[in-house]
């Protein structure tokens, strides 16, 4: 990918943007305070909500990718795998990752997809197609707002890989040109359909923890070695985060799932935020111990905190802990753990503990509670032999979306709760600058969050043609 822009006083409030973005940011801790207020500006003239939106029929889900490193040939086999979608085009700022993806496809089996790359706007000619119906995006994330914009102003629906965007007047933008395209755009957000998280969704739902209270997610992943490879992150792109922004970059994994089982925009919302960050010490230490002198990454500085925590209290009173940590040694962690006034559930590890079932202050076995509780989309897709990636969740939202698609459903995920799910990027940059103070959280429904509506929990229903 081309090189990061450099750093300016846009980068401190949120991150680095890809080049020829077009909005502005707050220029000062008060100004982006003021820009994070719940009240949101009205609709523009011809923009209405999208909230219970369904998408249009389509008998066949004709898929474009942009973005074939590691998350994008992870995922090309489920988007051409799933009954009645194909990939019809391919891109990467690198022509030879477009080639190795048309090939893949074609060695599989699968037609042939259309190539794009070589350049950096390569993938607006692929989105003058039409043959299109939804653009996936799995670039770096410094990327996914001008892609994510440009293949709504196409004429098309977009999956993006998280983050949807990483400034807050990015997540605005997106949410109204959703709204003025009348496409749908969506956080790629896989967790949100693991087999765990949706049969805690459940759970939630049927009252089993009670009057639900509070929950945990995040993201604790020791992605050190990966970070200073030469290959894995093309032109070290992830680590150079580290050097330009303060922000939790990735807690929607285990965000968006309590999100869910909290029914956030769909009964709550998020309403404030406060920040807090250790010092940044864990990547410093990993270079010194494993990296050689003359590595390019000696010329770096890390100002991103090795954990940053984020409390969100919601307007219901409920209280969400949102954490990230990638520079630190420890096992994988996605927290997920949900609590009630009769119980409460942890993923990590699995345990339980519910009233009346349990007493006597001991932990017990989740399993039979996921089992007796299980999503109707693993009941029928656990023995699908496309089953694969991350456990299985990869497929089951690929799977989903294009089932959605073809049956004409109202989305799971809409722009709105992608928007709320990835604005802890940008706000717990805000909040960190006014020493951990909290910050209020915007509403992109502008006020639809209020109505009971349905989301990842939802009725069973069969694939078009199946």
């Amino acid at each position: 990918m081309a090189d990061l822009p450099s750093v300016s006083r846009r980068t401190l409030f949120g991150g680095a943007l890809a080049a020829g973005a077009l909005a502005a940011i707050p220029t000062s801790a008060t100004a982006a305070e003021e820009a994070t207020g719940a009240e949101s500006a009205p609709r523009r003239p011809g923009q209405r909500s999208m909230i219970g939106v369904p998408f249009e029929r389509h008998q066949t889900v004709r898929v474009a990718m942009i973005g074939l490193g590691n998350r994008g040939m992870s995922m090309i086999g489920g988007w051409s795998a799933v009954p009645g979608s194909v990939v019809t085009a391919v891109c990467d700022i690198r022509a030879e990752r477009a080639k190795a993806a048309a090939d893949k496809l074609a060695a599989d089996g699968r037609p042939r997809p259309a190539e794009y790359g070589g350049s950096a706007d390569a993938y607006k000619k692929m989105l003058s197609r039409d043959d299109i119906d939804l653009v996936y995006i799995a670039t770096p994330w410094e990327f996914h707002y001008p892609q994510g914009k440009a293949a709504l102003l196409s004429g098309k629906h977009v999956g993006i890989e998280l983050p949807i965007a990483t400034e807050l007047d990015q997540l605005w933008d997106l949410v109204n040109a959703s709204e003025q395209t009348r496409k749908h755009l969506f956080l790629a957000e896989n967790c949100s359909y693991g087999r765990n998280e949706l049969a805690i969704l459940k759970m939630a739902h049927e009252g089993v923890f009670g009057e639900v209270t509070n929950g945990h997610g995040g993201y604790l992943h020791d992605l050190r070695e990966l970070l200073f490879s030469d290959t894995y992150y093309t032109d070290a792109w992830r680590r150079k985060w580290h050097t330009r922004s303060t922000a939790s970059f990735y807690p929607m994994h285990g965000l968006a799932p309590i999100a869910a089982c909290m029914d956030v925009n769909r009964g709550d919302r998020f309403a404030t935020l406060r920040a807090t960050a250790t010092e940044p010490k864990g990547l410093a230490d990993y270079r010194k111990r494993h990296m050689a002198p003359g590595h390019p990454s000696w010329k770096e500085t890390y100002i991103n905190g090795d954990l940053v925590s984020c409390l969100i209290e919601t307007e219901q009173g409920r209280v969400i802990r949102a954490e990230h940590d990638v520079s630190s040694p420890r096992p994988y962690s996605r927290i997920n753990s949900l609590a009630g006034s009769r119980g409460i559930v942890e993923d990590y590890p699995e345990r339980i503990y519910v009233e009346p079932d349990h007493t006597g202050h001991a932990w017990k076995d989740f399993k039979p509670y996921r089992e007796r509780h299980d999503h109707w989309l693993w009941k029928k897709l656990k023995d699908d032999p496309n089953l694969g990636g991350h456990g299985g969740m990869d497929y089951v939202l690929q799977w989903r979306i294009v089932q959605q698609m073809r049956a004409g459903l109202v989305p799971d995920i809409d722009v709105y709760d992608s928007a709320a799910w990835c604005s802890p990027v940008p706000l717990s940059v805000v909040s960190l600058a006014r020493g951990g103070k909290p910050v209020a959280m915007p509403d992109f429904t502008r006020g639809g969050w209020s109505k009971p509506r349905a989301g990842l929990d939802s009725q069973p229903s069969e694939m078009p043609g199946a």
